[in-house]
């Protein structure tokens, strides 16, 4: 599929389940690999990874879809488009979009390992980190109280 079959799917998706046209530009992005697709704010074009349609198939991409013109309608209507605001919740569940795209093989391998902990001195919270963190920058959510970075003992 090209950009202009791509262009056409979305502007008929738009019409049939939003009742309103889409009026920007739409592509294939194939550097898109966690996320399924992307909303620009600022020029309101969208981007779908190739990858989904190639491996889950057109119900999936088209949910992703759905997913990104609800972000586009809603921004446009200067309602709550992220997807922490209720109107973005609701619209979903209105078009039958998904909140997060299925993920594409091999994703797992991709993620790095968990490599540091961060401990509570006070209360024995732990907080996992894959990164070395400054435990002075931070406190317990829980208790407040003070922070040991240890490094866990899996290392690669």
């Amino acid at each position: 599929m090209e950009d202009r079959e791509l262009q056409s799917w979305i502007e008929r998706v738009s019409l049939e389940y939003f009742g309103l046209p889409f009026l920007h530009k739409a592509s294939f992005n194939r550097r898109l690999r966690a996320t399924g697709g992307r909303y620009f704010t600022k020029s309101h074009n969208i981007e779908i990874s190739p990858h989904q349609l190639e491996i889950h198939g057109a119900e999936e991409t088209e949910s992703i879809i759905k997913h990104e013109l609800c972000h586009y309608h809603l921004h446009l209507q200067g309602r709550g488009f992220q997807h922490r605001d209720a109107d973005f919740k609701s619209l979903l569940v209105q078009v039958g979009a998904t909140r997060h795209c299925r993920p594409l093989p091999g994703a797992e391998a991709r993620r790095l390992p968990v490599k540091y902990v961060l401990v509570c001195a006070a209360c024995g919270m732990s907080y996992p980190r894959k990164r070395r963190t400054d435990p002075r920058k931070y406190a317990c959510g829980r208790c407040r109280g003070k922070l040991r970075l240890f490094q866990t003992e899996t290392q690669t």
